[in-house]
């Protein structure tokens, strides 16, 4: 990263009508100090309150200022996606729209790409955040890190900062913004983390619940296949297929060298008959399954069907 490089600073928000501008100023004059070109690119996942008119306002005053507008909610992710398609800059740095990340802290995650590093990851090593989620949290971050043998602390800090090319925004769907790293590894990037701060929240309520975490569950059980089959589905599906086969035929020759051998009538055992067929049946979809997703592997997945923008206000 050169020291005249771009920077994209992309913040989606929802219902933050009261945190926007004193987010706002805290970022550009925090981003004035860095000397280097760069945009606020606020992404409104369709806020009922008045952050769009907030952001409006912004907007018009200063147009370093984006504004990508969704004509409803869409989710953490379908932000992410869209702003990372049409931010400008060769570095795009993120963060919450809740003042809980401090923009002073953003140099950090600079000077950390500056050594070498391609992603890097903020760590919120220490703050004011719910108790009732901390566990949780330290729980999910530990189970990522083992399946991926990624030495991150914490994947759910919405704080930091990538190149351009590191994450296709096509590949940001349902929970799996929260495993960025996950997927910036996959591609044989460098990837590092500092430590930085979790202020407590000013204004507004939390948009996490439980709900949150049941679909980071499936989305973690999605990142896995991704990372370790994204390429070979038939590995995945087909050595279940084949554990299955390779049950359920032994199953039905061992009762039918019991029925011929030592004349055991094997109706005797129809439960046990029944299992291994369908063991049979299942090993063979799973083949099947694996054949049909080693054909679909080249599709590309569209992003553009999972957001609708309503208004882009300073696009040139």
């Amino acid at each position: 990263m050169t020291a005249n490089s771009m920077i994209s600073i992309l913040i989606p928000v929802y219902n933050e009508e009261r945190n926007i501008n004193p987010l706002y100023m805290k970022v550009k004059a925090e981003a004035d100090k860095m000397g280097r070109p760069y945009e606020i690119l606020f992404i409104n996942d369709g806020s009922t309150d008045g952050t769009e008119n907030e952001l409006k306002r912004i907007q018009t005053a200063d147009p370093v200022v984006k504004c990508i507008m969704f004509r409803r909610n869409f989710q953490k992710a379908a932000a992410y996606s869209a702003g990372i398609a049409y931010a400008q800059g060769e570095v795009i740095v993120t963060m919450d729209g809740d003042l809980q990340d401090d923009p002073s802290e953003m140099k950090k995650f600079l000077d950390k790409m500056d050594e070498g590093y391609d992603y890097v990851s903020g760590w919120k090593y220490r703050g004011k955040g719910n108790p009732y989620r901390a566990w949780p949290s330290k729980f999910f971050n530990l189970v990522v890190k083992r399946i991926n043998q990624l030495p991150l602390h914490d994947f759910n800090c919405p704080f930091k900062a990538f190149k351009r090319n590191v994450i296709d925004p096509t590949e940001i769907y349902g929970e799996l913004y929260r495993f960025l790293p996950v997927l910036a590894k996959r591609k044989g990037y460098r990837i590092g983390e500092v430590k930085i701060e979790n202020l407590p929240r000013i204004h507004g309520k939390s948009k996490y619940g439980l709900e949150r975490f049941l679909r980071g569950f499936f989305d973690l059980l999605t990142i896995f296949f991704l990372s370790k089959y994204y390429k070979r589905p038939l590995h995945f599906f087909g050595t279940i297929g084949l554990i299955l086969l390779l049950l359920g035929s032994s199953s039905i020759f061992i009762l039918y060298t019991l029925k011929f051998l030592f004349s055991i009538p094997i109706q005797n055992t129809p439960f046990l008959f029944g299992i291994s067929l369908l063991s049979i049946v299942l090993g063979l979809q799973f083949f099947t399954t694996g054949l049909v997703s080693e054909l679909m592997i080249n599709l590309q997945r569209r992003s553009d069907d999972h957001y609708v923008i309503k208004e882009i206000l300073g696009q040139q």
